[in-house]
């Protein structure tokens, strides 16, 4: 067996490794110098137990020669592959920034300019591997890297297929190669693919990155596997209302379960992307050009901040195709959550500069950025926001209702429980139910608690009712207007809580004016419908509210 790798080890006798980045189950990752061209490579070396496994080591070889056949400025480079003490190792260009997991679980979600900028360099690669006949099978947010300067790379081709040729697939056929989560219909079933499955599975990240959760989720990967075989994904625009309709549509489109029905290349998910960014996103079009180089288009390399809330705190976005107007203009100061300028004063002045002008102008900058950064220090995402209280929604004078509902889940991996369960808990029927996924105790494991966010028509007060399926049970209720919180202690203290032994219907009262209203549950009861090593799950039968105002 070869000898565990440790800093200062050479590597084919030319690549010295200077720190591990990153590992897996089958190999580990490692930053290190090439000493003959005097540069930083990664190098991705297999583990010293897996010496021995010919089908590994023979995925790992396919992996290099797939990905070294590939030119696109959006697909890391594999320069070399050499074989140690043993051991295989690929060397690759290496990618100083982060992956899109890592983005994603530090924001929650992101604009729709980044996500649009992401969709069309990955499209990008993955038409690159279509042209050579190669589907990757794997397209997932931890193979997606992002450079600070917004360079979009897609890495890890270690299930890539080739769709001809005589190579055996190095598969068994009870086994579904893939991340369950982002897995098309076809490597579900198992049917014949092509490279529209890594559309598919495009659409899944690309709806992550703006909903802040994955359309599909069951109980166990093989239920959130076969969730989209069995129904569509949840409408995006239900989530975050305020997307662009053709963006949502060109994602929807990317999820349709009959290959057909999808675009038909990368490079058409790439036009379809650009054209809907040129329309215009968040407002305002762009004139951008499309990601095929290492940097951010012309003109948006200054501006890197995503507008989206942050889940935690987060001052600026990595890449983030932000709008740049193609005529001289005098640049205006904006805060991380506001669009209207901080200073006009300067923009109207710009056409009569004079070195006094100017001086005036500097002290006013001053001015501005340190009420920037004072405004950005006492407007912490870390600082608890009080309920409601600064609301400017006029409260509602006729009925309100629930007009949609999002499932809750702050700790959890993927943010989301069970959301293709959530209309039950409007469609008034006895038999239907949402419910949690099940866990080893009655406090949800190790996450406090889960539970779902009720959205109303309108900003109000009422009772709201919840039809417990199993008890016992224990829940606090908060609410909040205008903008959906982030975290959970920016909903403030909770308007009640309440606790039972027995199942049924309990009201509560919302005496806070709200538009959303978050059901969390703390405990969970013993279900029948989960197994022994993880017996307890909560779950609801129907929710109703009846607003202070209706007659």
């Amino acid at each position: 067996m070869s000898p565990s790798l440790i800093p200062n080890t050479l590597i084919g006798a030319r690549y010295r490794l200077i720190r591990r980045i990153g590992q897996g189950g089958m190999a580990e990752v490692w930053l290190a110098k090439d000493t003959s061209l005097d540069r930083d490579v990664a190098v991705k070396v297999m583990r010293a137990h897996h010496d021995d496994d010919r089908v590994g080591n023979e995925r790992f070889r396919r992996e290099a020669k797939a990905s070294a056949a590939l030119s696109s400025p959006n697909i890391v480079t594999v320069y070399d592959v050499v074989e140690d003490a043993g051991r295989q190792a690929v060397v690759m260009e290496y990618i100083n920034g982060q992956s899109l997991r890592e983005l994603l679980d530090k924001r929650h979600r992101i604009s729709p300019g980044l996500t649009v900028h992401i969709g069309m360099a990955v499209a990008t690669a993955l038409d690159a591997a279509h042209a050579k006949d190669l589907v990757h099978r794997d397209i997932k947010p931890a193979n997606i890297l992002i450079t600070p300067a917004g360079r979009v790379l897609l890495t890890d081709f270690g299930i890539a297929k080739t769709l001809s040729g005589s190579e055996s697939d190095l598969t068994n056929d009870n086994i579904m190669m893939g991340t369950a989560k982002y897995l098309s219909p076809e490597q579900v079933s198992g049917k014949k693919l092509d490279g529209r499955a890594d559309l598919y599975s495009l659409g899944l990240v690309l709806y992550e990155c703006l909903a802040g959760r994955v359309p599909f989720v069951g109980g166990t990967d093989v239920e959130t596997a076969l969730a989209r075989v069995q129904g569509d994904a949840p409408d995006i625009l239900k989530i975050r209302p305020t997307l662009p309709p053709q963006l949502a549509q060109i994602i929807h489109q990317m999820l349709a379960r009959d290959p057909e029905q999808r675009q038909g290349s990368g490079e058409a998910v790439r036009a379809a992307l650009y054209s809907a960014r040129e329309i215009g996103l968040d407002g305002t079009p762009t004139g951008l050009t499309p990601p095929y180089g290492n940097t951010m288009p012309v003109g948006a390399r200054e501006i890197l901040r995503d507008p989206t809330p942050p889940t935690t705190t987060a001052a600026s976005i990595p890449g983030d195709p932000v709008i740049s107007k193609p005529t001289p203009r005098v640049d205006t100061f904006r805060s991380s959550s506001a669009s209207r300028p901080v200073n006009k004063a300067l923009e109207k002045r710009a056409h009569r500069v004079t070195p006094t002008s100017m001086l005036a102008a500097a002290v006013v900058i001053g001015v501005v950025l340190a009420g920037v950064v004072l405004w950005r220090s006492v407007s912490s995402p870390s600082a608890k926001t009080p309920i409601a209280s600064a609301s400017t929604t006029p409260i509602a004078t006729g009925p309100v209702t629930i007009k949609n509902v999002s499932s809750y889940d702050p700790a959890g991996d993927d943010k989301v429980e069970n959301d293709d369960q959530l209309p039950h808990l409007l469609d008034g029927k006895s038999g239907t139910q949402w419910h949690t996924v099940c866990y080893g105790n009655n406090h949800f494991g190790s996450k406090n608690g889960v539970g779902f966010v009720a959205e109303l028509s309108g900003r109000s007060t009422g009772t709201l009712s919840i039809d417990f399926g199993y008890a016992p049970w224990a829940v606090d209720v908060y609410g909040y207007s205008d903008m959906l919180p982030s975290k959970l202690d920016s909903w403030g203290p909770a308007l009640t809580s309440s606790a039972s032994d027995n199942p049924g219907v309990a009201t509560f009262n919302i005496s806070t004016p709200s538009q959303y209203v978050l059901v969390y549950l703390r405990s969970a009861a013993r279900s029948p419908q989960c197994s022994t090593k993880n017996p307890f799950q909560g779950v609801v039968n129907d929710i109703s509210f009846v607003s202070a105002t209706a007659p």
